[in-house]
């Protein structure tokens, strides 16, 4: 299962950003989908992830701010990112878990990551 995401770049604080992620495949049932980033010098840590039936969690420092959305019919999901900051400025990488029937086979796959800067 390959994922593809698009819509990072530079981006001025406080403008917004829209981050999209692709799976393709065939039969796929996808469960959980999220964004991760890793920043400069830091860990890779989960930003927001959502469930096949709607429900999200977020890291605390993008609640209020950033909002992870799906479609399901297209296995596609979003990263909203309003009033970006500096400290948001990552590669972004999108997983997504789920069946394979076609595969026969769970899998577990990432994108190449999109990177996002976010100037002052």
């Amino acid at each position: 299962v390959q994922l593809v995401e698009s819509g990072g770049g530079l981006v001025q604080a406080g403008h917004s950003l829209r981050l999209f992620c692709v799976a393709s495949g065939s039969l796929l049932r996808i469960g959980t989908m999220a964004w991760y980033r890793r920043a400069p010098g830091k860990q890779r840590e989960l930003v927001a992830s959502i469930t096949f039936g709607g429900n999200t969690n977020y890291t605390d420092s993008v609640k209020g701010r950033f909002t992870i959305s799906r479609e399901n019919a297209k296995n596609t999901v979003y990263l909203q990112m309003n009033t970006p900051k500096p400290e948001d400025t990552a590669v972004y990488y999108c997983n997504a878990e789920g069946w394979s029937f076609s595969a026969k086979s769970h899998f577990n796959s990432w994108g190449q990551g999109t990177q996002v800067t976010v100037s002052s």
